[in-house]
């Protein structure tokens, strides 16, 4: 029973960090309909940024707020300098070019901070919570990471449901000619919509980063879980995102704890396939639908 305690309080803290990946992922599709693979390695470059601050003497909170603004700023360069060149062409190739930021990011990470691994300093305690004479595994870190992921989904709710900005960003995403003729600016919300995903990305690469520690690709793994979560979820439905964001940590942490963390990526994958059978819209598709 101790065993399961532990794992599932695992499986919280590692579920909340894929699910503010999936809601990056979410965020960019739902403002531009694009699913940006270079969402892991602008996290991790934000992140460094961060330490980069740190490391001059930067307050904690500081360097936290700055590696967010320049996720924002980093997004929009993307969107405005690579990506709106190519917004009229072939899907392919926006994907391709993701990629593309992706391998250019990673590889200029260490020529800029070097490729050694880091140690990240983390907000509050990482030590698990007493409660009387009981250790329980789950930190004052750990419970504000799950916090601040709650957080950002009723911000993207109220965004794309309760504002008149989400409702043009959609509507730009979805269909640009008609919302140009309805006197949107479809190239500032794509660019704004591209910004705001990459601040969500920073969120989740700064609340990874004292666990996993620091390096170039320390994101890879977390973007392919959290995309695997924002699928499971729906892919166009922030609280479908927290919750297949959940669901992946939830079961990485039980087949890594039960039957050995080499199965891991097989649980994932078998996990994917079952809810792409049997609701191929992802689990929360139907709220989505109904919300737009």
């Amino acid at each position: 029973m101790q065993r399961f305690v532990v794992l599932t309080l695992n499986g919280l803290t590692e579920g909340s960090i894929y699910a503010a990946m999936a809601l990056a992922l979410v965020m960019i599709w739902r403002a531009t309909q694009v699913v940006n693979f270079a969402q892991g390695a602008m996290a991790m470059f934000t992140t460094y940024l961060a330490l980069f601050s740190l490391e001059n003497g930067a307050p904690y909170w500081l360097a936290f707020v700055i590696a967010l603004g320049c996720g924002f700023a980093l997004g929009a360069v993307v969107e405005r300098v690579l990506v709106r060149p190519v917004e009229n062409k072939p899907p392919l190739n926006v994907v391709i070019l993701t990629l593309g930021v992706l391998l250019v990011l990673e590889a200029l990470a260490p020529m800029l901070f070097g490729g050694q691994i880091r140690s990240f300093p983390a907000a509050f305690s990482i030590v698990g919570l007493r409660l009387g004479s009981l250790q329980v595994p789950f930190s004052g870190f750990d419970l504000f990471t799950l916090v601040s992921v709650l957080v950002v989904m009723g911000l993207l709710l109220l965004l794309f449901q309760r504002t008149d900005l989400g409702l043009r960003m959609r509507a730009a995403a979805f269909n640009p000619e008609v919302s140009r003729l309805l006197g949107i600016r479809v190239g500032r919300m794509l660019t704004l919509g591209w910004a705001l995903a990459s601040v969500v990305g920073a969120l989740a690469g700064l609340l990874i980063a004292p666990s996993l520690l620091l390096y170039p690709t320390y994101m890879d793994q977390v973007l392919v879980f959290g995309f695997t979560g924002a699928i499971l979820g729906g892919l166009d439905s922030p609280p479908g995102a927290v919750v297949g964001g959940l669901v992946m940590g939830f079961a990485l942490s039980y087949v890594g704890g039960y039957l050995g963390s080499d199965l891991e990526t097989v649980g994932a994958l078998v996990i994917l396939i079952a809810v792409l059978m049997v609701r191929p819209r992802g689990l929360l598709a139907w709220r989505a639908q109904r919300v737009v």
